[in-house]
């Protein structure tokens, strides 16, 4: 099955690679801001900037200063996994949910299952024009849940483990970009041209709902969704490392970036494997 798996990925990502559009969730401004920090801090002729006040709540470890690399690690993936946790199981418990519709005739559903329907189905973008029945069958593609070790990798390699600037300030541990003035925080590098800013969340919580949201919603993860679902069917796991050929849109840097998101996942497992079992107790 997994021979026939990777041949269809491949051509999944040959058919798709035409939507690959300026995506939500970028990789390059996090690295570009945390390296842009660093080197200011050495640049004794620039005067210091005040230190930005952070727009939430939350109290967070001080990833920037744990020497060792394993601890920071540790601490990364404890925090961000009960979030991810949360998440998964709520969008398993809709999904199911829907399954048990999609088991009814169409006939046997009431005005109030239809309506919830109807209301979700635009909250997902599914197509307006479809029948009932072809909606719950796009929702149960689009609600479904993403690997926990996926997420966690993906969040520390934009977030440079929880150091970066948008992780800091404003909990924004996946690149995640807004487009209404002051809906986040305006990146050092942006030039004049540019109106988007990186979105600031009030809690951890937050953030993690709006990456899956985008996930299970955008176009570019189109491929990523089909992947996903092609795995159902085959009654399989979902695997991180598979579903994460379907994040080439999320970063400029197309295959070299599903690579090392693939690579870290292999290196971080045992951490991966510890924070969620520490999230279940």
């Amino acid at each position: 099955m997994f021979s026939f798996l990777r041949i269809f990925i491949v051509l999944a990502v040959f058919v798709f690679s035409w939507m690959l559009i300026k995506p939500v969730i970028v990789l390059n401004s996090l690295n570009t801001e945390f390296a842009n920090n660093q080197k200011s801090s050495v640049q004794h002729s620039v005067k210091p900037k005040k230190p930005e006040k952070p727009l939430h709540n939350v109290k967070l470890p001080d990833f920037a200063h744990i020497k060792t690399v394993s601890e920071k690690k540790r601490q990364f993936f404890n925090f961000l996994a009960p979030a991810i946790e949360r998440e998964n199981h709520k969008l398993s418990a809709l999904r199911a949910q829907l399954l048990l519709l999609q088991s009814n005739a169409v006939t046997n559903l009431t005005k109030t299952e239809i309506s919830n329907i109807i209301k979700l189905a635009n909250k997902y973008k599914i197509q307006k024009n479809l029948t009932i029945d072809e909606k719950i069958n796009e929702l149960i593609v689009s609600i479904d849940e993403v690997p926990e070790a996926l997420v966690l990798v993906q969040a520390a390699n934009e977030s440079a483990w929880g150091t970066s600037r948008f992780a800091r300030i404003g909990l924004n541990f996946f690149g995640i970009w807004c487009y209404q003035p002051k809906c986040g925080m305006i990146p050092n590098g942006r030039s004049g041209n540019d109106k988007h800013e990186v979105a600031a969340f009030k809690s951890v919580d937050q953030a993690v709902q709006h990456y899956f949201y985008n996930i299970n919603t955008h176009k570019a993860y189109k491929v990523f969704r089909e992947i996903r679902r092609q795995l159902r069917a085959e009654n399989h796991p979902l695997r991180a490392d598979i579903l994460a050929a379907g994040l080439l849109a999320y970063s400029s840097r197309g295959e070299h970036y599903v690579m090392e998101i693939t690579k870290m996942i292999e290196q971080n497992q045992a951490y991966i494997t510890a924070a969620l079992e520490k999230s279940s107790d």
